[in-house]
């Protein structure tokens, strides 16, 4: 199949392009390669996926509805994936209007762009963050999820509110994810795991935020790529049977759906792990809870295995050592 990926240079996009070319699709990734963080990752993250010759990438942000249309108009996608926004907590505190801009407004660009092309399936990469500090846990589909703790997730649960009227609207079939702490190779520079590395091989102490009681139900990349090619062939159809705890919009083809594995990891848990992997103690700079954050992220996986029968379970040992074997040649 034809894909359009928005985000293929950062780090999901660049994972699930890599997964859908060497599946034997042809991909347009479009990307602006903003400077949020260092634009030379994600240079290289397009220069591998280059590497395919079904791939085309286009470098264009997406509030250019013109570029947006021009890019899907090239090869007319029969699956759209809307990875790219303005990514992390906490910077959303410090520059606002960058989320406004991407996140909602480049959202509504790539659901008009779907309103004209009527792709067989769109999906959108929402968060964990929209349930907020919801106390009951696990975290499901179904739970109210209009409390949100940070400016990011409050821009990424309007994007699903806009999905869905246009879904209605217009009858795009629509699958919106709910990410969990993702992580592993090729990750963000601005995520904890990436962060503690780089302090690691400074000789630093690293920043411990919410005094290390924090938890979260850390996901591995690969697994969270896996979850993502089987729901591509889960279409929503309005008026279908729902499974058990579906999300399955009664006036829409929309659905939402968590993925992550029901596996909270303990900050400190985390951070013993990676002193496993590297073999010697970590220093540690105790500091309290940052604004935005919450205290523990806990999703149930129940939809997502109903809907493909897979539950993502890398266990963090595993995936902290593959990130470190990639970090360490990324660095060398």
């Amino acid at each position: 199949m034809q894909f359009l990926v928005t985000g293929s240079a950062g780090f999901i996009g660049y994972h699930l392009s890599a997964r859908l070319l060497a599946d034997g699709h042809a991909v347009t990734g479009y990307d602006a390669i903003t400077p949020y963080y260092d634009p030379r990752l994600k240079e290289e993250r397009h220069r591998r996926l280059a590497a395919f010759p079904s791939f085309t990438p286009v470098i264009a942000r997406l509030e250019d509805q013109e570029a947006l249309d021009r890019a899907a108009d090239r090869a007319p996608p029969d699956i759209i994936v809307h990875l790219a926004a303005q990514a992390g907590v906490r910077y959303s505190l410090e520059a606002p209007e960058a989320y406004g801009s991407s996140n909602v407004m480049g959202s509504l660009n790539v659901l008009e762009l779907a309103r004209r092309l009527k792709p067989r399936h769109l999906l959108l990469a929402s968060s964990s963050s929209v349930y907020g500090m919801a106390p009951d846990v696990p975290w499901r589909e179904t739970d109210k999820a209009d409390e949100p703790a940070s400016i990011y997730a409050a821009t990424k649960k309007a994007m699903e509110l806009m999905a869905h009227s246009y879904a209605h609207l217009f009858d795009i079939p629509t699958t919106a994810f709910r990410f969990f702490t993702v992580y592993g190779p090729w990750g963000r520079p601005d995520m904890a795991l990436f962060r503690f590395f780089e302090a690691i091989g400074k000789g630093e102490a690293i920043d411990v935020y919410g005094e290390g009681k924090m938890a979260r139900d850390f996901t591995y990349v690969d697994d969270l790529i896996e979850a993502v090619v089987r729901l591509v062939d889960v279409v929503p159809v309005r008026g279908a049977p729902p499974v058990a705890g579906d999300t399955l919009s009664p006036i829409a083809p929309f659905r939402v759906v968590n993925l992550g594995g029901g596996q909270p990891v303990g900050l400190t848990d985390f951070i013993d792990a990676i002193e496993k992997t590297v073999g010697h103690p970590i220093k540690r700079r105790v500091l309290p809870m940052q604004p935005g954050d919450v205290p523990a992220t806990f999703a149930s996986a129940d939809l997502l295995v109903a809907l493909t029968g897979y539950r993502p379970s890398t266990p963090v040992e595993d995936g902290i050592r593959s990130f470190a074997d990639w970090y360490r040649g990324w660095t060398a």
